[in-house]
């Protein structure tokens, strides 16, 4: 799922460059279209987390992806920016659920102990999907034309949906395949009816510090899904093909980081026992990583050093979330959907301003470079509010 549902939300950034000229978008235009996604999957971050916890991780993935199966293939079929961007917001609706309800279903099949791991490997997938998406969908646009490359992915998530509600099971207990020895290694269930009401006021004050370092996060992310591929392709003045091919390879970076992550952050509570350390100080070290690896692209203009400093910066960055998406569930475990849904709205709310800015200062300036110094100062930002999270105080 987190592999599927990020090649549709950023196939956008690859096909962009032949829906921009049929619709005759500036950069400002199609940053919107970037962000119209993010809109509604702001908002749906808690909503849709609460469902999770309330109906259930295999109801409401069910509905929510056949949502946004539908508003991929509906892209595909736009005919201007007003109905793209139509199209995006219901994608937003559909993927809003998604990672906070995930995050619920990971808390009743993980164990306490190797859950860094299970969002570490879930997130490398999504970043698997933001590496192939450049050429898959750059493949698709020479094979069947950028409309035919967003019915085609449509019609994958389709698939996915039906393979889910007919295999998973909200408790473990009750899936076919499952091992007493596995079980055994689980969490005690806590399914809809052992879920309390969600103590809202009391969940958003203690999450907050949580969710404005997920925001700092979440504006170099974004920064990067929405404008990486570009970048090289206009920075450069590269064809379309090595620019996905360099697109690739940042994300790529990024495949090692969240895989890479999960496992250090897991490794440091073995060894050191403490959730602070594992958790709050690892994104400290690796948000200050990320600043300083993106430092040679202000200085230097050279497509090698570009693509270095990107993936090193992008590899950093994607560490922490191994560690960001363990501690919903370390700080509540009852409300582990809702708690995530609350942390990933940072994300979301970058979503829909990182794209923006982003194009916003790229024609203002003509500079490809200029919109990472935000990227850079968030980076900063985001190490110091790490510190408030405090993931080892259960709520």
């Amino acid at each position: 799922m987190y592999f599927i549902t990020y090649i549709d939300r950023v196939n956008v950034s690859t096909a962009a460059i032949e829906f921009g000229k049929d619709f005759q978008l500036s950069n400002t235009q199609v940053g919107l279209v970037f962000s119209a996604f993010a809109y509604p999957y702001l908002i749906f971050q808690v909503i849709g987390g609460w469902m999770g916890d309330r109906f259930g991780p295999r109801r409401t993935l069910t509905i929510c992806s056949l949502i946004w199966a539908g508003a991929t293939v509906l892209t595909g079929l736009s005919t201007g920016l007003a109905s793209m961007l139509v199209a995006r917001v219901l994608l937003g609706l559909g993927e809003g659920a998604t990672f906070p309800t995930a995050t619920r279903a990971m808390s009743n099949w993980t164990a306490a102990n190797r859950r860094g791991f299970a969002q570490g490997i879930t997130h490398a997938f999504s970043r698997i999907g933001n590496a192939i998406t450049p050429p898959i969908v750059t493949w698709l646009m020479v094979a069947v034309s950028w409309r035919g490359s967003f019915i085609v992915l449509g019609l994958l998530s389709l698939v996915w949906a039906i393979v889910w509600g007919w295999y998973f099971r909200d408790n473990p207990r009750d899936h076919a395949r499952i091992t007493s020895h596995e079980v055994d290694l689980l969490p005690a269930y806590v399914g809809v009816k052992e879920t309390p009401a969600v103590p809202w006021m009391a969940l958003i004050k203690r999450m907050l510090p949580v969710t404005l370092v997920y925001f700092c996060y979440g504006w170099t992310l974004w920064l990067f899904l929405t404008w990486i591929p570009q970048y090289f392709l206009h920075n450069f003045h590269m064809n379309l093909k090595n620019s996905a091919v360099f697109a690739s390879g940042v994300f790529f970076a990024g495949v090692l980081g969240d895989s890479l992550g999960g496992h250090i952050t897991d490794w440091l509570l073995a060894r050191t026992g403490s959730r602070t350390k594992a958790r709050s100080y690892m994104v400290v070290v690796c948000n200050l990583g990320a600043l300083v690896s993106l430092l040679p692209i202000l200085f230097v203009h050279d497509s090698t050093i570009a693509a270095i400093a990107l993936s090193l910066g992008f590899f950093f960055a994607e560490l922490t979330i191994g560690p960001m998406w363990a501690i919903p569930m370390d700080i509540a475990p009852k409300y582990s959907g809702t708690a995530s849904g609350f942390m990933n709205m940072g994300s979301a709310l970058a979503a829909i301003l990182s794209p923006v800015v982003g194009g916003w200062i790229i024609d203002v300036t003509g500079n490809w470079d200029w919109p990472f110094v935000g990227s850079m100062g968030l980076m900063v930002v985001g190490a110091v509010f790490a510190f408030a999270m405090k993931p080892e105080q259960k709520f």
